[in-house]
């Protein structure tokens, strides 16, 4: 049963962390610079080992079937963060950021179902690259400069990230219907991608070896 709860507190803890990186970005006009700042909140999920959903979904193709509830709990618990902290900011004098996010969730909610499957994809791929080059990084440069490249990356195409709109549907006040069935897309999407590229790895992925000079075995 503890564990339990720590999966999910574990996800409470990355659901503020993004929401936090969210706030970043819905204060600063710039979208680069935004785009930046934003990657605070997958630095400190990786930093402190925090469960985020995105980032660890891709991983269910290695692990024990029990590991979907560590998944599902996690989820949740980011639920819990980035409605804990899009409501508390609600309750602020960052006003000018509830329009800024009001704006951002319209684009999506009139976007349609399939637009958002595929661009949920493309950063559920994104986003196990950014974690997994983390894990597998030795220098804590790399590590920083691969987290930090995949937000931003994510955020400037303008591709789906279900936990990080979490936060905006939230600061933003639009919970319906409608918001939890394309939240569900977006979860769709982001775990269809990460699990795809996670296979390609571990799949694909092997250390070559070199045998005589200018020839390598793998």
């Amino acid at each position: 049963m503890k564990k339990y709860l720590d999966y999910i507190i574990k996800g409470i803890y990355a659901g503020i962390a993004i929401g936090i990186g969210g706030v970043a970005y819905l204060a600063i006009a710039n979208k680069i610079v935004g785009s930046f700042i934003f990657s605070i909140g997958l630095l400190t999920v990786c930093m402190y080992s925090f469960n985020l959903y995105t980032g660890k979904v891709g991983y269910i193709l290695v692990n024990k079937v029990s590991y979907v509830i560590e998944l599902l709990l996690s989820l949740i618990g980011n639920f819990i963060g980035t409605f804990l902290v899009g409501n508390l900011m609600r309750l602020t004098r960052f006003s000018s950021y509830i329009q800024v996010a009001k704006n951002i969730v319209t684009t999506k909610l009139n976007d349609n179902v399939l637009s958002i499957f595929i661009l949920s994809i493309f950063c559920g791929i994104i986003m196990y690259i950014a974690v997994n080059n983390y894990k597998k990084e030795s220098s804590d440069i790399g590590k920083h400069i691969l987290i930090v490249m995949g937000v931003m990356a994510f955020i400037l195409c303008g591709f789906e990230h279900c936990v990080a709109n979490m936060f905006y549907f939230s600061i933003a006040g639009v919970w319906s219907v409608k918001v939890v069935l394309y939240l569900l897309v977006m979860v769709a999407g982001n775990s269809v991608g990460s699990v795809i590229i996670a296979w390609c790895y571990n799949r694909f992925s092997k250390v070559c070896l070199p045998v005589e000079k200018g020839d390598e075995k793998c």
